[in-house]
């Protein structure tokens, strides 16, 4: 489908206006409101001059809010661009430069860090706060609600599927990178993705798609999505663009850690159908809050959930197979990237049918060698992980990088941007983490991933992460960081070398954790994604 997200989010507004577009806790916003809210917003950016190609940037926590302002920014042909909520002003600062940002939407409670740095950044001629209970003033903001109230709605345009959104990624490696993507290839990826869960056709066109949404909704089969991660990563905005784009129901929790009983009593209330997910941390949350549950003789109710979407990080199969045994839900992992996606998928209905990190090879990806060739099933030589079709179309502002992860392979662009795996004979991959975070000991390679899976399978460890150590002999050692388990009080905790030995039963013995440091909780970011300079600093 060649168009942008507001030319197929208008249509479903006009084709059931009454049915509920996003919640959140109390907070229930219709299609019709979801609609003409956005206009009103968008006639306030225009007002201030902002349009076509212009980048307005997004500092906010979850909210409706933040799905109005991407709704606000498409109808103008404008781009919107993500900041993190956890960025201080020297971050800030530094993103909306990169981005050249000209208007910056912010929740009042991230006023102080905005009036630091808006008096630095002479590109900026609007900016809106949005009221969420704490005071904050920043010179020249105009408030949210005042401006819809007081704007007309933005007269709609012709717009292109070449209408671009740009999405910065978490900066793991260096400063943050911003992806450009076109509208028409994140709608048409979504769709097809939605169409092969909802069992229905690809829509040709935001009519079509609309008619589809009428019908789901007449007969109550309305899609309803719980994001319960920020926004602001690409995981949970390109789930809400893509249900959006079905006329779909996003649920966002409210403010706060991702507590394991909400998220329960949330699918339960809601009747949630698709649950999106980032690896371990908040599965295990909502395992444990289920366990406790059935405990109290209060069981949650989950019988709506139809998929559970991992995206941005591993789940172990252990894990998994636990949630499995509790419904009738599929699980599905997508293996993707801020820069593109469709590399690899697993999709899982049963116990034990698939090993953790294990994927099937995406019909567009290939497995690279270091220069260049296809990497030969089976083989056991690791490759880089390429995608074509499904990627953004660089950088912003970063010819250099743009250049080193988008390159042309035999005519076609493609997204390379760094993951390693292992190519098998059945076209599955077994993935093994980012290049930057490869250990080399002693010309050995190790990958983090790996090894952390396998420390997270005994039964004591809850999670961890692990990083190599500078080592006069080896060059580098593998050393971990390890939480264990709070459930299991009074159980003798393993050593250290427990652990290690545990590891070598399981792995090549280059690849045991040479040091262990145990501490309460594994530190990683709002959405679950590991934070290995903290573990360097543990293991100092």
């Amino acid at each position: 489908m060649d168009e942008s997200f507001a030319t197929v989010w208008e249509a479903m507004a006009a084709a059931v206006p009454d049915a509920t577009a996003v919640v959140q806790g109390e907070r229930r916003v219709r299609w019709s409101d979801f609609e003409a809210r956005s206009a009103r917003l968008a006639g306030a950016l225009a007002g201030a001059g902002i349009g076509a190609d212009d980048h307005v940037a997004l500092y906010l926590h979850n909210a409706p809010e933040y799905l109005e302002c991407l709704f606000a920014c498409t109808k103008l042909r404008a781009r919107p661009a993500n900041v993190n909520f956890r960025y201080e002003a020297a971050e800030l600062e530094a993103l909306l430069a990169n981005a050249d940002a000209v208007a910056l939407v912010f929740h009042a409670s991230l006023a102080e860090r905005v009036a630091a740095v808006a008096d630095r950044l002479p590109k900026l001629r609007a900016l809106i706060q949005v009221d969420d209970g704490v005071a904050g003033n920043v010179p020249g903001a105009i408030d949210y609600e005042e401006a819809i109230v007081t704007s007309e709605p933005a007269p709609r345009v012709t717009r292109s599927g070449d209408d671009i959104v740009l999405w910065y990624t978490g900066g793991t490696t260096g400063l943050p990178k911003g992806v450009l993507w076109h509208q028409r290839t994140l709608l048409s990826y979504g769709n097809a993705y939605a169409a092969s869960l909802l069992d229905a056709r690809v829509p040709d066109s935001p009519d079509e798609a609309a008619r589809a949404a009428q019908q789901r909704d007449a007969t109550g089969a309305t899609p309803v999505v719980l994001l319960p991660t920020p926004l602001v990563h690409a995981t949970a905005v390109h789930q809400a663009n893509t249900w959006l784009s079905q006329g779909g129901t996003i649920v966002l929790l409210p403010r706060g850690p991702i507590d394991g009983d909400v998220v329960c009593a949330t699918i339960e209330r809601e009747r949630v159908t698709s649950l999106t997910i980032v690896g371990d941390v908040i599965l295990r949350r909502i395992l444990r809050a289920l366990e406790a549950a059935d405990a109290r003789g209060e069981p949650y109710d989950l019988s709506s959930l139809r998929r559970v979407h991992n995206s941005g990080a591993m789940v172990s199969a252990s894990l998994k197979d636990a949630l499995l045994a509790r419904g009738t839900m599929s699980f599905y992992d997508s293996l993707g990237s801020s820069e593109g996606v469709g590399f690899g998928l697993a999709l899982t209905t049963t116990q034990s049918e698939h090993a953790t990190a294990r994927f099937t090879l995406g019909p567009r990806a290939r497995v690279l060698t270091e220069d260049g060739r296809d990497v030969v099933p089976g083989s056991g030589e690791a490759g880089v992980l390429a995608v074509t079709a499904s990627t953004g179309i660089g950088y912003y502002n970063d010819p250099a990088r743009s250049a080193a992860t988008f390159r042309t392979i035999d005519g076609e662009q493609y997204a390379v941007p760094g993951d390693w795996a292992l190519l098998h004979e059945d076209r599955t991959i077994t993935l093994l983490g980012r290049g930057s975070g490869c250990i080399n000991t002693g010309g050995e390679k190790v990958w983090p991933e790996e090894v952390e899976e396998s420390l997270k399978e005994h039964a004591a460890v809850a999670d961890a992460l692990v990083v190599g150590m500078p080592d006069g002999e080896w060059g580098e050692v593998v050393a971990a960081v390890v939480a264990l388990d709070p459930s299991r009080d009074g159980a003798e905790p393993p050593s250290a070398d427990e652990l290690s030995a545990w590891v070598g039963t399981r792995l090549a013995g280059y690849k045991r954790p040479r040091r262990v440091a145990v501490v309460d909780d594994v530190r990683r970011n709002s959405i679950g994604k590991a934070d290995y300079a903290w573990a360097r600093a543990v293991l100092g």
